[in-house]
């Protein structure tokens, strides 16, 4: 029985029906999880349709004239939004039909002896099941600050967020990673007047510091107003209006938006289900798991967001696979937890993968680096697409590589190559014996390492 259906839970379900295995996955929303239905997917249409309403204002730079000025009429961007996660939802449901996964609608609870108590809350009744193997996927949800209070309407969440239906005139956003950031990106383009602030020093934190700038100053072109060292102490709502006292180095700043976006974060979905009963023990707030990703007590399992591992979609799917399929008696290769790809959606894309440079050198490896600008990329010129680089870092005793940070236009497209290159401990001079295709965005990965080591052609 796998408890949540999420990119870790029906994937586990799959794949261990696959294998051979009568499997049930109990759900308590909808099919697919946060990811495919209020995260991961529907933010990618809204992106989308940010990007061509974007591409249309900037037509004339391709020689297109319009008729007419375009309009972005932001009801019917999340429509599309909605009707995408619908489609992709019935398709996680027809996946699990066509493998025979027993789907049970209902609010699950661990019990002792490997029992999983379903509350239906349509018709009021408690069943219980007992499986050989319970593995939790129950995913997050969004982090609230105790001075934020999500009331979904002035303060919101991302779910919120993705289903606005009137444009807010302005909007102040709290936290520049990946779900704040593209929030920011898709309402800054379609005309709200944005300001986003961050904590830390630099925007998207986690990445490498020559990313956060380049995504910053884009983010300034766009008329974006970003404030880093800075955090929002309260906010109090005044005739429809939030005002916002932001405090920064200088000082408090008050600042008046129509809506605040809480983007600080999510937080795991392990209330009231049951780990204290089955003496299923914690570590930092999260479930405590061995290399089979099995908690401390027999037959009880916890992937995802769940765990103290990097809380992202394809995490969850790839330890669904390995759990799973250890516990059918496979020996699955292991998760390499220092070669998880990274993700985020802005414009331009960020991607990256491993240690960066300021990461490395603190590990105390002595480094190559290598940068390939966008700038001197003929696929890119030609796009009208020239912000952006492809920076790597080479351990200098091995030549091999230890971390890529990519940002710029189908980055998040180019980024396996160099996670391929750390998982598979692929040295410098191999990747520079592939033939890469010319011209695409993806030969700036082998020009960046070519840079490395001094034998960069077109830098």
């Amino acid at each position: 029985i796998i408890i949540g259906s999420g990119p870790g839970g029906y994937v586990a379900a799959i794949r261990s029906a696959q294998l051979g295995l009568k499997t049930a996955v109990v759900e308590k929303a909808e099919l697919g999880g946060v990811c495919l239905n209020w995260g991961c997917i529907p933010t990618k249409s809204l992106l989308k349709s940010a990007s061509v309403y974007h591409e249309c204002l900037q037509a004339q730079q391709y020689g297109i004239q319009w008729a007419s000025t375009p309009v972005a009429d932001i009801d019917a961007m999340v429509t599309r939004s909605r009707g995408i996660a619908e489609t992709m939802n019935k398709g996680v449901e027809f996946l699990l039909n066509k493998n025979k996964v027993t789907i049970i609608k209902g609010a699950a609870k661990l019990r002792p002896s490997k029992v999983v108590e379903v509350s239906n809350t349509d018709t009021q009744q408690v069943s219980c099941y007992n499986a050989n193997h319970i593995i939790v996927a129950t995913g997050a949800r969004a982090r609230q600050l105790p001075n934020l209070p999500i009331d979904g309407k002035k303060i919101i969440g991302y779910r919120e967020a993705l289903t606005l239906r009137t444009k807010p005139e302005t909007m102040l956003i709290v936290g520049s990673g990946a779900i704040g950031s593209e929030f920011a990106q898709f309402y800054q383009t379609i005309g709200t007047k944005v300001t986003l602030v961050e904590y830390l020093p630099n925007i998207v934190p986690l990445e490498d510091t020559d990313v956060s700038a380049l995504l910053n100053r884009s983010f300034r072109k766009l008329g974006m107003k970003v404030m880093t060292d800075a955090a929002v102490e309260s906010v109090t709502i005044e005739n429809e209006q939030c005002q916002c006292n932001v405090k920064t180095k200088k000082g408090t700043e008050v600042i008046t938006v129509d809506v605040v976006l809480s983007a600080a974060g999510v937080t795991p979905n392990l209330e009231e289900i049951g780990l204290e009963e089955c003496g299923i023990a914690l570590e930092k707030g999260k479930i405590k798991v061995d290399d089979n990703y099995q908690t401390n007590q027999l037959g009880y399992y916890a992937i995802g967001d769940s765990i103290l591992t990097p809380a992202l979609a394809h995490v969850a799917s790839r330890e669904a696979m390995v759990c799973v399929e250890k516990i059918a008696g496979l020996t699955p290769h292991p998760i390499n937890y220092n070669a998880i790809p990274s993700c985020i959606y802005t414009t331009p894309e960020i991607a990256s993968v491993g240690l960066s440079e300021q990461k490395a050198i603190s590990a105390g490896y002595e480094v190559k680096v290598g940068k390939f600008p966008y700038t001197a990329s003929g696929k890119a010129t030609a796009s009208g697409n020239r912000d952006g680089f492809v920076k790597v870092v080479f351990d200098a005793a091995t030549n091999m590589l230890l971390g890529c940070s990519m940002v710029g236009e189908h980055t998040t497209e180019m980024l396996t190559e160099a996670t391929m290159a750390i998982e598979r401990k692929v040295s410098a001079h191999e990747i520079l014996s592939i033939v890469h295709p010319h011209p695409t965005m993806s030969e700036g990965f082998m020009e960046a390492v070519a840079a490395a080591y001094n034998e960069a052609i077109h830098v």
